[in-house]
């Protein structure tokens, strides 16, 4: 069977655990392609809340196997400790695999991140201060580590000790902050190898296998397509490319071999760290659903940002990525307003544009042209039936629908697995 992907189609938080945890069994692997434990992602199931940041969220179905792709980048004590939680919690995690060719986020670049961000002040772009940009800028400068190294440690030290050097002269001539000690890192590196050795693999083989087994795959999205570095709202986007277009880097599979991809869609927008977002709330609704829905970040704790559904950017969404359906989550926040919004256009300058704007600059100019609709006052949420939706919420699901493009065949109506509505088969 070919590969099944689920993408984030705004800017990351839509919910993309909870369905991957619903999907995954359904899957024989789920599989993650790209970014850092920069992405979190929150599942409830029978065996309680989980906070995922590295670890795929097929991991609590017993015969889904779990693979991070090459794609991503790997912070060794993010993931010791993730793996260490869920075994203390009855979690088998012996189906975790790590291509051995993903990059290593090193202690350097941790501080980078941080140093780096605190330097640019009011421009900063809100990173997680999580290192995963600069093991990224590190990757493609060709200096990165990868984690197969950190199992041979004769051929890793030369290598190191080049690196650090010049971080070193980074850290203390440019932010005059401490230097690292090559011997203290080494150290750490080895110890890593150890832990890790159980768990790295070739991934891209075992993938191949797979699929040349007719075994299905669920390939993970992590952030937002509009976080992509390409296609996002650069340059308030993440390192990685978090749309469709990174699959085949971040995993050694071809184009060929994927069948469907799915979007997922919040039923507003949110948005963690700085960049533009159109719909933003007034600061009253966007308080009150953000309690309500406890919009605040997986990976950071942040107050996320809250607008209305943006249908402008929902539509790009769905041609970049080429979705062949979508599920839509946190429809049951919506519950009890009295008018609900869709941002179907936008004006910059006094000309109405129906299109994503390439720029920041104009993106920030974007006067929202919105479409209101009524609310609903019967509640969704916990519905597992499509015919329970009041007729005001299956009028919106509907709409956006149109907007977006893309026929929508699942709906989530709340944290658990259960509280789902499964319209039409997603694949």
């Amino acid at each position: 069977m070919p590969a099944y992907v689920l993408v984030g189609a705004q800017w990351g938080d839509e919910g993309k655990g909870k369905i991957v945890d619903y999907l995954a069994a359904q899957t024989d692997l789920v599989v993650r392609y790209a970014g850092g434990n920069n992405a979190g992602h929150t599942v409830i199931n029978q065996m309680g809340t989980f906070s995922l940041h590295l670890v795929p969220s097929g991991i609590f179905h017993p015969e889904t196997t779990c693979i991070i792709g090459n794609g991503v980048v790997l912070d060794p004590a993010v993931f010791l400790a993730e793996i260490s939680d869920l075994r203390s919690r009855g979690v088998d995690v012996s189906r975790v695999f790590i291509s051995d060719r993903a990059h290593v986020i090193m202690p350097y670049h941790i501080l980078l991140d941080q140093l780096e961000e605190s330097a640019k002040g009011g421009l900063a772009i809100g990173t997680t201060g999580k290192g995963v940009g600069p093991a990224y800028m590190d990757k493609t400068a060709r200096v990165g580590i990868r984690a197969g190294e950190l199992l041979d440690p004769i051929s890793l030290k030369p290598r190191l000790q080049q690196v650090i050097q010049y971080k070193n002269s980074i850290l203390t001539k440019i932010y005059n902050s401490e230097s690292f000690d090559l011997e203290s890192v080494f150290t750490q590196c080895v110890e890593w190898g150890k832990q890790l050795k159980e768990f790295l693999r070739p991934t891209e083989l075992l993938l191949q296998q797979a699929i040349a087994r007719g075994k299905s795959i669920l390939i993970e999205g992590a952030q937002g397509t509009l976080l992509d570095l390409d296609h996002g709202t650069y340059p308030y986007v993440t390192s990685s490319s978090s749309s469709v277009a990174g699959i085949s880097g971040g995993l050694g599979i071809p184009p060929r071999d994927v069948s469907a991809v799915i979007g997922v869609f919040k039923a507003y927008c949110t948005r963690v760290g700085s960049g533009p977002i159109p719909t933003e709330m007034p600061t009253d609704i966007g308080v009150d659903i953000r309690e309500r829905a406890w919009e605040y970040g997986t990976t950071t704790g942040r107050a996320r940002r809250i607008g209305w559904f943006d249908a402008v950017v929902g539509r790009y969404s769905s041609r970049i990525n080429g979705f062949t359906s979508a599920v839509l989550t946190r429809l049951d926040v919506l519950d009890g307003m009295p008018t609900v919004r869709i941002c179907v256009g936008y004006k910059i300058n006094g000309e109405i544009v129906e299109h994503f704007p390439s720029t920041t600059t104009l993106f920030e100019q974007c006067e929202p042209i919105y479409e209101d609709m009524d609310g609903w006052n019967e509640p969704t949420a916990g519905v597992t039936q499509l015919s329970q939706l009041p007729k005001e919420a299956m009028r919106y699901v509907k709409r956006l629908e149109e907007l977006i493009e893309c026929p929508i065949r699942l709906i989530s109506t709340g944290p658990n697995r259960e509280e789902t509505i499964h319209i039409e088969p997603l694949f």
